[in-house]
């Protein structure tokens, strides 16, 4: 364990998820809740505690400096006592002590509980009370869908080898199967299961499962096989829908937020060629016609592999637990694939070789019909199509928090001659900031494992160059701990309409631009806390001036150790008035954002009395909560 490199880390990215700092010296109740948190969250790996950190805010940048441990030896026989005794399984962290400018700091790396121990909660509290999950920064208590997903993780078999209630073997589609075998006989012809019946079939690669001395279909059965009115029936919402979207953000008024809505509800392998027609076939062409050529070329301008990879990653890897539609987003600039289910590698490890699994039923049958790339290299083939391609690189973005993915393809030629003029008139550029400069200026946002992916640079350095470009006001910073992104300054964006020969402002300007406007888009999350702190006389006074007078009185009322369900009310009516975010609401509350979100506003949703204005993409930069129907 190297306490310096874990402090200097930290440094760089604010907060952290894999890592706890602790000004304290005593290994009370709160750091058990980060010990259970770190041994129950799925793939984090655990993470350290590190005592004897204080965090200076005085500073622009503010970080953790050393305020050293008075009884470094007790404080780790404590800890270690604790961990074994406040919990319902002994959690044996690896606890060392480390000087550090002198002064001594102690560190505790807490492992990850195997599936089987899981959760692992303080007695004394039980469950579900005692039980956390680190989300983000912070620990927090597991909910009754936490729990059942920890449950699940003991049990050996995926749930795609679940037998479905309510289903038989007269659900499955013939012309399903049939298409299989056809797909299966293109990849290898001699294969001995292609001379089975349609129930030896079902049976063999698990697509059904003997109960009662007969066979009934499994979710894979289903999935990969059902009939039309089977899948309506038995999975309603599990289809892929693909949406065009004018310009290049979703736009939050119902009636402008969409000019066109494909809804496909097929078995897999028929879903999959129905979601890349329907794409390839709405994107635009380019113009190619080279000396050997009898007839004109006209390339669409995204690669079809790298499309295709990025479909079918979706609909191979998505959680279908989870009952909502993978959505493909096609807007101006860009396709953006959605579905639920957070990647199971680290984000870091995405494209190495090696697949972890969710479905291993469904992936097995990709893979046997040519469908999937061998195990891991799908991501591969996407950046390598859009290399060749002379596009920008794909993007990934794994919430954990929201149990989502999202795949990004730009339809932007990379560092063209337009970028290029345009990155002039910007001093000391790396050529890894270029990229992520035209990569914000397209998309309207950036955050440290995307400039990561664009670039191939570790978080510290990815940090440091965000941070650079910070100085040269270039980017701004919004959210904070592993929720912070960047958005595009006007100084980065005012010189693109001269590049790009407008008169007006760009979309990307138009983007950024309505960050702030007042109906549409209310204040990005944690911005006005930002306004407040800078300008405590004027900040937030138009948004309070606009506030119903009956709700001030209730907001005026509520003091700092409000009643929940009293607070919960005046969200219910603040949210009912406009659609506000979360720095908006904390900024009228007078409440920590973080803390808001965290213990208000993502249960709320959860309980369906607030919603998404952005429901596919719940960390949005524009994203703000409504009451249902509103």
């Amino acid at each position: 364990m190297d306490i310096q490199a874990l402090i200097d880390e930290l440094n760089q990215t604010d907060e952290h998820q894999s890592i706890e700092a602790k000004r304290g010296t005593e290994a009370g109740k709160a750091v058990m809740k980060t010990v259970s948190a770190f041994s129950n969250e799925p793939g984090l790996g655990g993470g350290y505690i590190l005592f004897g950190l204080e965090r200076d805010e005085a500073t622009l940048f503010s970080s953790y400096n050393v305020a050293s441990v008075d009884n470094p030896d007790q404080l780790s026989a404590d800890l270690s006592t604790q961990c074994r005794e406040m919990l319902n399984r002994p959690v044996r962290p690896q606890v060392e002590t480390q000087l550090i400018n002198g002064e001594p700091v102690v560190g505790a790396e807490v492992p990850e509980a195997e599936a089987s121990e899981k959760p692992v909660y303080i007695k004394s509290e039980g469950l579900p009370d005692g039980a956390y999950r680190r989300i983000s920064s912070t620990d927090q208590s597991c909910t009754d869908d936490d729990l059942l997903a920890l449950f699940q993780e003991r049990q050996s078999e995926s749930y795609d080898q679940s037998i479905v209630p309510d289903a038989s073997l007269s659900d499955i589609d013939p012309e399903a199967l049939q298409e299989y075998r056809e797909a299966r006989a293109e990849m290898k012809p001699e294969a001995e299961e292609l001379n089975w019946t349609d129930e030896e079939l079902v049976h063999a690669i698990k697509a059904a499962r003997e109960r009662d001395d007969e066979l009934q279909p499994t979710v894979a059965g289903i999935l990969l096989f059902g009939s039309k009115k089977a899948l309506r029936r038995l999975f309603p919402a599990v289809r892929v829908d693909y949406i065009r979207v004018p310009g290049r953000e979703w736009i939050g008024k119902a009636d402008q937020r969409y000019t066109s809505t494909v809804e496909m509800r097929d078995p897999i392998i028929e879903v999959i060629r129905r979601a890349q027609a329907a794409v390839m076939d709405d994107l635009p062409r380019g113009f190619s016609l080279r000396d050997d050529d009898v007839q004109r070329q006209e390339p669409t301008v995204l690669p079809r592999r790298a499309l295709r990879e990025a479909i079918v990653n979706a609909v191979m890897h998505r959680d279908y637990r989870v009952h909502q539609p993978t959505q493909i987003i096609r807007y101006s600039n860009r396709v953006e694939v959605v579905n639920a289910g957070y990647a199971l590698k680290a984000e870091e490890d995405l494209g190495e070789v090696g697949s972890l699994q969710r479905n291993p039923i469904i992936a097995t049958a990709l893979h046997e019909t040519g469908i999937a790339e061998t195990k891991g290299s799908g991501i591969r083939v996407m950046r390598r199509e859009m290399k060749e391609a002379g596009l920008a690189p794909p993007t990934f973005e794994s919430d954990r928090e929201a149990n989502k993915f999202t795949a990004r393809l730009l339809m932007h030629h990379f560092l063209g001659a337009d970028d290029r003029r345009w990155l002039d008139y910007f001093e000391d550029l790396s050529p890894e900031q270029m990229k992520a400069l035209v990569f914000v200026r397209e998309v309207g946002a950036i955050d440290n494992p995307t400039f990561r992916q664009l670039s191939g640079v570790s978080t510290l350095e990815a940090s440091s160059f965000l941070r650079d470009l910070r100085e040269k006001d270039l980017l701004d910073k919004r959210g904070g701990g592993k929720a912070t992104y960047y958005v595009p300054t006007d100084i980065l964006l005012s010189p693109w309409k001269e590049v790009a020969g407008t008169s007006g402002p760009s979309e990307a300007e138009s983007t950024h631009a309505s960050l702030s406007t007042e109906e549409d888009s209310p204040d990005t999350t944690g911005s006005s806390l930002d306004k407040r702190k800078s300008s405590p006389d004027k900040a937030g006074t138009s948004l309070d001036k606009r506030v119903p007078p009956e709700i001030m009185d209730e907001l005026e009322e509520l003091g700092q150790r409000a009643n929940p369900e009293t607070f919960r009310r005046v969200l219910r009516k603040l949210c009912d008035w406009k659609p506000l975010r979360a720095g908006e609401l904390a900024d009228l509350t007078g409440r920590d954002v973080q803390y808001l979100v965290h213990q208000y506003l993502s249960p709320m949703v959860e309980d369906g009395e607030l919603e998404y204005t952005i429901p596919e993409m719940p960390n949005h930069p524009d994203q703000a909560y409504r009451t249902p129907g509103n």
